[in-house]
């Protein structure tokens, strides 16, 4: 079994809103390496299943071998969570007991310099989580005009500086073509002003051409509207975001749910009135979780 290097986020906190109740069906919308999975197996055997979703294909491939183990309880598909519905009726189940997301992007997918996501190891201007993608990261920075840039910069990155930023990118890209995460990074730091106590200049940049790379807030959007109904009574719904945006549309969307009016077809009720957070213990092991909000929802009938 390979050992993940990614470590899962607020794995028992999730684990415990997840587990309503014994066995079950249950769905890991962004299965990675298998370690949200790996529990949700281990607490519902020997009955309880799991329908490990994930957009990126290599993530299959390390899921597939770290839950191998569980045989047939661990069914892995190569899709995005946005496809839940359709991949369900796929296999014939109509509803669930269970739902997990952990949103944003995992270790191996950073580590990877070839993939493009990290600012930190030179690489191509990629960032697609599936190669079912034809629109990549260099395809946006060398082709949209300053204004589109600064409109990406500002609504995915809530970047202060998304115009300066986008108006250097411009100007360089008249001598070249930018190819490189190295490169962007470089235009991004002559942009703005850098202090080390803050944030990496280019964090908000990359994270809004990620988001708009592969569309994650309108897949989310989709996902919220229609997997509640997908659980069963007593089923619950556990989401680990990593910004503002996302926690703000899961936040919304899981409070109109919880106000829905008795006469309609289902009833939920919020188990996390405010998100959980990490504990610095965690945040010191495993810095990625320093962001991580969890909220979870429970569906009534």
């Amino acid at each position: 079994m390979e050992e993940p290097r990614h470590k899962p986020v607020l794995l028992e906190e999730a684990i415990k809103f997840l587990l309503g109740q014994p066995g079950g069906i249950y769905v890991d919308g962004t299965v990675g390496s298998g370690g949200h999975a790996r529990l949700i197996l281990e607490k519902t055997a020997p009955e309880g299943r799991l329908i490990g979703l994930d957009w990126d294909a290599q993530a299959i491939k390390r899921a597939t071998q770290n839950l191998a183990s569980f045989g047939t309880r661990a069914i892995l598909i190569n899709k995005n969570f946005k496809e839940i519905g359709e991949v369900l009726k796929s296999l014939a189940i109509a509803k669930v007991n269970g739902i997990l997301l952990d949103l944003g992007i995992s270790g191996e997918q950073i580590e990877d310099g070839e993939r493009g996501f990290s600012f930190q190891r030179d690489g191509p201007l990629d960032m697609r989580m599936s190669v079912e993608l034809t629109t990549t990261a260099r395809d946006l920075v060398n082709n949209l005009s300053a204004g589109e840039l600064r409109d990406i910069f500002r609504r995915y990155g809530e970047e202060k500086w998304a115009g300066r930023i986008a108006k250097a990118i411009v100007r360089q890209r008249q001598s070249a073509p930018i190819n490189s995460t190295g490169e962007l990074v470089k235009i991004i730091k002559k942009a703005i002003p850098f202090s080390p106590s803050r944030l990496h200049p280019a964090t908000r940049t990359f994270q809004a051409l990620r988001l708009a790379v592969n569309k994650e807030l309108e897949n989310l959007e989709i996902f919220l509207r229609e997997a509640p109904d997908l659980l069963l009574p007593q089923g619950r719904m556990v989401i680990i975001s990593f910004h503002s945006l996302e926690d703000r549309m899961v936040k919304n969307r899981f409070r109109e749910l919880a106000r829905r009016n008795k006469q309609t077809s289902s009833a939920f009720r919020l188990l996390t009135t405010k998100p959980v957070t990490p504990t610095r213990e965690e945040i010191t092991i495993n810095p990625r979780a320093r962001s991580a909000k969890l909220r979870a929802i429970e569906k009534i009938y």
